[in-house]
C-alpha cells in the first residue's frame, strides 16, 4: 500500500469524476441488446467504478468488503434479469481495462515511480480478481435458488387439489413422480384436505405410466397420512403397467380402486 495519499487521491478523483461517462458502455463493447436491461445495469456499473476507484486509497479489507457487497447485488440483478454469468464477467473485464488506462495516464501525469505504480496496479488487480470470484459464486448460488423456486412452483401446479363437491376433492397426477414430487404431494394433500374440510380425496393416476418402489412407498404414506386425519382416499385410472408393477412389488391396495375418474364420479353411492 502506498503511504502518500497525495499520489493516490488524484487518480481516484479522476475515475470518480468520469464514473457516469464510463458507465455508458459503448455499444460495440456491450453484451446487452435490450435497452431496458441496459438501463437496469447502469447503477451497478457506476457502483463498480466507485469500488474500483476507492480501492486505490482504501485498505485491502475495506476494498474486499465493498466488492463483496457489490458482487452479491449484481449477481442477484443478473439472475432476476435472466442474464448469463458471462455478461457480468465481461463487464468486470471491460472496466478493468478502462480504469487501468486511467491509472496509467494519471501515473504518467504525476510522474509516479515504477514501484508506486506497481503497488497501485497490484492492489487494483486484487480487487478485480475478487470481483470475478465473488460474482461467480453469488450468481451460482442465486441461480440455483431461482431454479429450486421454479421447481417448487411447478410441483405445486402439477399436483393441484381440485374440489369436486363440498367434501370431495381430486388430485390429477400427470407424468413421472419422483421422490420430491411425491413428498410435495403428501404435504399438499394434507394441507388442502384439512383446509377444504374434505372427507374424501381421489388420487387419479391415469396420467402416470411409471412407478417404482420408492415412489409407491411415498404414495402409500400419503394415503395413510390422509386416513389419520379422517380423509378417505380413492384411487382411479391405475394403468395396467402400473398395476403390474404394484403387484410385483407386493403392494396391497386397501383403498377403493376405479378404472377412471369418470367411474368414480358416476358412483352415486360414493359421491353422496
Amino acid at each position: 500500500m502506498i503511504k502518500s495519499q497525495e499520489l493516490l487521491s488524484p487518480i481516484m478523483d479522476e475515475i470518480l469524476r468520469r464514473k457516469f461517462e464510463l458507465s455508458e458502455m459503448p455499444e460495440q463493447h456491450s453484451n446487452i441488446s435490450d435497452s431496458t436491461q441496459e438501463m437496469q445495469l447502469t447503477p451497478w456499473r457506476v457502483k463498480l467504478i466507485e469500488v474500483y476507484a476507492e480501492s486505490i486509497v482504501s485498505e485491502p479489507e475495506e476494498s474486499k468488503e465493498a466488492i463483496q457487497s457489490w458482487g452479491t447485488q449484481v449477481a442477484n440483478v443478473l439472475v432476476q434479469l435472466q442474464l448469463p454469468l458471462d455478461v457480468g464477467l465481461h463487464e468486470i473485464a471491460y472496466y478493468r481495462s478502462v480504469i487501468s488506462e486511467i491509472i496509467r495516464d494519471e501515473a504518467k501525469k504525476q510522474a509516479i515511480t515504477l514501484d508506486d505504480f506497481y503497488d497501485i496496479v497490484y492492489q487494483f488487480s486484487q480487487v478485480m480478481d475478487s470481483a470475478v470470484l465473488i460474482v461467480s459464486r453469488a450468481y451460482m448460488r442465486d441461480y440455483h435458488r431461482s431454479i429450486e423456486s421454479a421447481k417448487y412452483a411447478i410441483d405445486e401446479l402439477s399436483v393441484p387439489v381440485v374440489q369436486l363437491t363440498k367434501d370431495t376433492g381430486v388430485i390429477p397426477i400427470i407424468g413421472e413422480i419422483d421422490t420430491n414430487r411425491a413428498q410435495y404431494l403428501m404435504t399438499n394433500a394434507l394441507e388442502k384436505g384439512s383446509e377444504m374440510q374434505l372427507r374424501r380425496i381421489i388420487l387419479d393416476l391415469s396420467g402416470v405410466s411409471i412407478i417404482d418402489t420408492m415412489v409407491a412407498g411415498q404414495m402409500f404414506k400419503v394415503m395413510n397420512s390422509l386416513k389419520l386425519i379422517g380423509v378417505e382416499v380413492v384411487l382411479s385410472g391405475v394403468r395396467p403397467e402400473v398395476a403390474q408393477t404394484m403387484v410385483n412389488l407386493g403392494i396391497t391396495v386397501e383403498q377403493k380402486v376405479y378404472s377412471s375418474l369418470r367411474a368414480v364420479i358416476e358412483d352415486k353411492q360414493l359421491m353422496i
